[in-house]
C-alpha cells in the first residue's frame, strides 16, 4: 500500500482543533500535531492537546515555545480581564481575547515544519461562522497565507506548494461537534475556556464557553468537559 501523506495539524487542545485533527485522519492523512507554549495564561489547554493527540494516535506531537507575552495586547497573554457574560458575535469590534498575529505565527512554524518533514498539507480549525471576530480566522486570510507560502518556500518554487485545509471554516459550532462525534472525538478531553480555574474547570461565562455550551445544547447534549458550576 502507498504511504499516507503527512499533514501538519495545528492542535490547541480545544474543540475545533481536535475536530480538524479527526478530519485530517479521516481523509487519509498521517498527522503530525503541532502545539504552542505561547505564554498563554493557562497551561490546561496544552495538557488537553497532549491527551487529544494521544487519543488520536498521532505519529508525533511537537510543542514549540514561542512566547507572545513579549508583545502583550491580549487577555490571553497579558494582565487583562477576559470578558464575561456577553453574547459572542454581536459586535464588529475585535475582542480583547484576540492574540495579535497568532495564527500567522503558528502557520509560519507549521510551514517550516512541513518543508523539513516533507508534509504536503496543513490543517487548522479556524471558523468564520461561530467565531469571536478574529481577523485571522477568515477565508480571505487563509487564501492570502497560502499564496504567500507558495512564493516563500522551496516546495512552492518547485511547484509543490503546501495546501492549507480549513475544514471547519463554514460550519456552525453544533455542526462541528456533530461531525467530530461521527469521527469519535472525545470532547471531554478538550478545553476551550479562556479563563479556567486552577484545576482546569471552564468558567462557563467567556465567549468561548458560551459558544461551546450553546452548541452542545442545540444538539440536545451536555458538554462533557468540566465546568466551575
Amino acid at each position: 500500500m502507498p504511504a499516507k501523506r503527512l499533514a501538519i495539524v495545528l492542535l490547541s487542545g480545544g474543540l475545533d482543533s481536535a475536530t480538524a485533527l479527526a478530519i485530517a485522519r479521516a481523509e487519509g492523512f498521517e498527522a503530525l500535531a503541532l502545539s504552542f507554549r505561547y505564554g498563554q495564561r493557562h497551561a490546561i489547554e496544552l495538557a488537553a492537546a497532549k491527551k487529544v493527540a494521544a487519543a488520536a494516535g498521532v505519529r508525533e506531537h511537537l510543542i514549540v515555545d514561542a512566547d507572545l507575552r513579549v508583545f502583550g495586547g491580549s487577555a490571553l497573554t497579558d494582565d487583562i480581564n477576559v470578558p464575561k457574560d456577553r453574547e459572542p458575535g454581536t459586535t464588529d469590534e475585535i475582542p480583547i481575547t484576540y492574540v495579535p498575529a497568532r495564527n500567522t505565527i503558528f502557520l509560519s512554524y507549521a510551514l517550516a515544519l512541513a518543508e523539513v518533514r516533507g508534509a504536503t498539507d496543513i490543517f487548522l480549525g479556524v471558523n468564520a461562522v461561530d467565531y469571536s471576530g478574529y481577523p485571522d480566522c477568515r477565508p480571505e486570510y487563509i487564501a492570502a497565507f497560502e499564496k504567500m507560502a507558495a512564493l516563500a518556500t522551496r516546495a512552492g518554487v518547485a511547484g509543490q506548494p503546501v495546501r492549507i485545509h480549513t475544514p471547519l471554516m463554514h460550519l456552525t459550532k453544533d455542526a462541528i461537534i456533530a461531525r467530530g462525534l461521527e469521527l469519535g472525538v472525545d470532547y471531554g478531553l478538550t478545553r476551550s475556556c479562556y479563563d479556567p480555574d486552577a484545576e482546569g474547570a471552564a468558567c462557563g461565562r467567556c465567549d468561548s464557553c458560551r459558544l461551546r455550551l450553546a452548541a452542545f445544547a442545540k444538539l440536545g447534549l451536555g458538554d462533557p468537559a468540566p465546568y466551575v458550576n
